[in-house]
């Protein structure tokens, strides 16, 4: 499991879906990426959760977009007229992360396009798990490309590394906010999705997926440790979600039968 590294070269135009200002580029393998800026308001911590939870969804076998570490010089983007782009260029020089742009995809509508309810599950059960709060019905952060489901944007994910000291006992939380997630309503099936999910991740495999986080993303500090060590935080902090996956299928479910 790695990711590749690409060099952008081409600012294409902002998205301004998100306070985050992400942009379309064009990097030196050709394709074009929706790029996330480490210099963006939610700082490296919303990459980190990218990338955790875009890999954690993958190894769960949904669809996600490739992932790639884009490197941004620092003359990239002077000749940028927008002054609050450019700004934010200044401040994300150096390794951001790039999501492969799936050109013609369409936002997923739950009324126009309802789920499997075994696949609605599996999608909640995986945002129970990486308190993700941004999957709802304003930002429902799934597309749909090719006639297929992909999930996209896990930077709100693993909010308890905003209170990083937290950590233990953030592990054994329910997710509350689930009550406001866009599929709960189709998602009957939990415990069939967390006995079929449970088994997919091993201690082997998310210690993989948080491997991929780079040092330049941990920045280490007395309270938060090395880079090593925060990537076994997070690696630990999912395992016991895991384990403990009850604690969050029954506040799912219980919030369904408040719908």
């Amino acid at each position: 499991m790695a990711l590749r590294t690409v060099h952008v070269v081409k600012y294409i135009t902002p998205l301004r879906e998100g306070g985050s200002l992400p942009a379309i580029v064009e990097a030196d393998d050709d394709f074009l990426y929706a790029l996330k800026f480490r210099g963006a308001g939610q700082g490296v911590k919303a990459l980190v959760a990218d990338v955790i939870g875009a890999e954690t969804a993958r190894a769960l076998g949904f669809k996600v977009p490739e992932l790639v570490y884009a490197l941004v010089d620092e003359a990239f983007g002077r000749t940028e007229p927008d002054e609050e782009i450019q700004d934010l260029l200044k401040a994300s020089t150096g390794l951001n992360l790039g999501v492969h742009y799936l050109s013609g995809a369409i936002n997923y509508d739950p009324v126009v396009d309802p789920l499997d309810p075994l696949l609605a599950s599996k999608i909640v059960w995986m945002d129970c798990l990486l308190m993700n709060v941004d999957r709802t019905a304003r930002n429902t952060n799934m597309l749909v490309w090719h006639k297929e489901l992909w999930l996209i944007d896990h930077g709100a994910a693993l909010y308890f590394h905003h209170n990083w000291p937290s950590w233990q006992e953030a592990a054994l939380k329910p997710f509350a906010q689930v009550k406001d997630h866009v599929l709960l309503p189709q998602a009957t099936r939990l415990d069939e999705a967390d006995a079929l999910l449970k088994s997919l991740l091993t201690t082997e495999r998310l210690q993989a997926i948080t491997a991929l986080v780079p040092d330049d993303w941990l920045p280490g500090n007395a309270s938060e440790g090395s880079p090593a060590e925060q990537r076994a935080v997070y690696a630990k902090f999912l395992a016991n979600r895991v384990h403990h996956s009850s604690i969050f299928v029954n506040e799912a479910k219980h919030a369904a039968t408040l719908i």
